[in-house]
């Protein structure tokens, strides 16, 4: 089905890419409920979905679903106000993982200027239309650029700037990190020798410049992205090697916040004006596996911990200035959290979504609703007060919004 192109509008009701329209977990509150019902917000609809771990991507009204179907990956696109199928993209996948039966592609979609950016578990980078599914151009980026396999395949979010695709690769020959021609797909610049790893990247203004943030294999890397020259790099990184840096860097005026576990804990850099880092604090406040913490009035909300520990992550708040830990929500094991205005809502790996407030002082549990089963692991989206997630059967839109 074609759809007819809309006014491409703003960012605020959208959540357009990995971590949302910023790359920083948060959103202004787009007119969610003051509280929820006893039962539980209502349910819009449901749409079984493939294997995989990228979560949604939404612009416009359109909900982009990538996952694995059989031996095929496949982007699709959703209607958001009912969960109709507007068109289907697919391609052949061979990818096998060594450590889970999930086979299915990591990195959330990302959609820009009337297109979708989609970069799958084995490498395959696609751009098609946004309204029609048509096929722009490809790229084998794992195998063209001689990049491993790494843990779990490729899982950077495609990051637009400019007229530039942004990715960490891991390839050889210094193509750690491409920038491709967002119109093409031709090769710009590559950047590094690193090993990709399971961070995505993001944009940030230091100093006055605009930089690219990369959270690769050995640690923090600032580059230029219209050329990729290293304005500045800190090493970060667990001592074991069955380790990975997942969460993306969290941005507060020219400071730099870096998370990560296995023993690895969090730093919080100072760009200073030559592009030197001076670290702030070091410790263990969130040592997060995954998930990024978010900012809101100096204190800094996120999950602390490692997903795959019997414990589980569980919500914590800390003190920017000193890296306090203010309070921490026990025995939740939560799988991602999204800040909307005053509001957490955290999503347990259980499929439970619970609402907290973002305060100094350790919330009650303001609303809670099973909207999934168990083994959620994808980061969701909230677009236009409506919370999209998936689990390994299915995706689910919950209406958050007053009614």
């Amino acid at each position: 089905m074609i759809v007819a192109a809309p006014f491409w509008g703003a960012e605020g009701a959208d959540w357009p890419q990995m971590l949302g329209p910023e790359r920083t977990g948060v959103t202004v509150d787009s007119g969610l409920a003051g509280s929820w019902p006893a039962a539980g917000p209502p349910t819009s609809w449901r749409q079984r979905v493939g294997q995989g771990f990228a979560g949604p991507a939404v612009k416009d009204g359109g909900v982009i679903l990538f996952h694995r179907v059989g031996d095929e990956e496949v982007v699709e696109r959703l209607n958001l106000a009912d969960g109709s199928k507007e068109w289907a993209y697919r391609y052949p996948s061979e990818y096998r993982d060594g450590y889970s039966s999930d086979y299915g592609p990591r990195a959330v979609p990302t959609i820009s200027d009337g297109r979708v950016y989609t970069l799958g578990a084995d490498g395959a980078l696609r751009c098609v239309d946004f309204f029609t599914g048509k096929e722009i151009w490809s790229e084998e980026a794992r195998k063209n650029f001689g990049a491993g396999k790494g843990f779990f395949g490729m899982a950077c979010g495609p990051l637009v700037e400019g007229g530039s695709v942004l990715l960490s690769i891991g390839g050889a020959n210094g193509a750690g990190v491409v920038a491709l021609d967002k119109r093409n797909g031709k090769l710009l610049w590559k950047s590094t020798d690193q090993e990709a790893d399971y961070s995505s990247p993001r944009m940030a203004e230091l100093r006055g410049r605009r930089l690219a943030l990369f959270f690769l294999r050995e640690g923090l890397f600032g580059l230029r992205p219209e050329t990729g020259e290293v304005a500045f790099k800190f090493r970060w990184r667990a001592r074991m090697h069955a380790s990975v840096n997942a969460a993306t860097p969290v941005v507060i005026g020219n400071r730099i916040l870096l998370t990560s576990s296995y023993g690895t804990g969090d730093n919080l850099l100072e760009v200073e004006e030559d592009f030197g880092l001076r670290s702030v604090w070091a410790g263990d406040s969130f040592s997060s596996q995954y998930a990024t913490p978010m900012h809101r009035d100096g204190l800094l909300y996120g999950l602390a911990g490692r997903h795959d520990s019997r414990e589980g992550t569980s919500p914590r708040c800390v003190e920017l200035a000193t890296g306090e830990a203010l309070w921490t929500k026990e025995g939740m094991k939560a799988a991602a959290m999204i800040m909307a205005g005053e509001d957490l809502l955290v999503l347990r790996e259980s499929g439970e979504l619970v609402r907290l407030k973002a305060t100094r002082e350790e919330p009650e549990i303001g609303g809670r609703a099973q909207i999934l089963g168990t083994g959620v692991r994808a980061q969701p989206a909230l677009a236009d007060g409506r919370f999209l997630a998936r689990d390994t059967r299915m995706l689910v839109c919950v209406d958050l919004r007053a009614q």
